[in-house]
């Protein structure tokens, strides 16, 4: 009798950890709340470096070789060669 109640004893064994990980484990029934914060978390890191991606891609395009905006150019040579103070405001004139 004791030989027959082992495999359900075990079978049950295995099915209360494997519930039990569904309910507490990380990724269970009682995390859903910590997921869906830190989803927002994520959403908001990515709408941040989006914005950020944007801006670079604007400066690569102001800086193509084929149609070069002056004024970017004018501002990143005078930085780079050390001839703009750090307080020099650049004010554009109207063309």
């Amino acid at each position: 009798m004791l030989r027959r109640a082992i495999a359900p004893a075990a079978l049950m064994i295995v099915g209360v950890f494997f519930g039990g990980y569904a309910i507490f484990g990380p990724n269970g029934a009682l995390a859903y709340g910590d997921i869906e914060r830190q989803l927002a978390v994520k959403q908001q890191q990515l709408a941040m470096l989006d914005k950020a991606r944007s801006e670079l891609k604007n400066r690569v395009d102001l800086l193509d070789p084929k149609h070069a905006d002056p004024d970017l150019v004018d501002e990143l040579a005078r930085k780079d060669l050390g001839v703009a103070h750090q307080d020099e405001m650049i004010v554009p004139l109207g063309k």
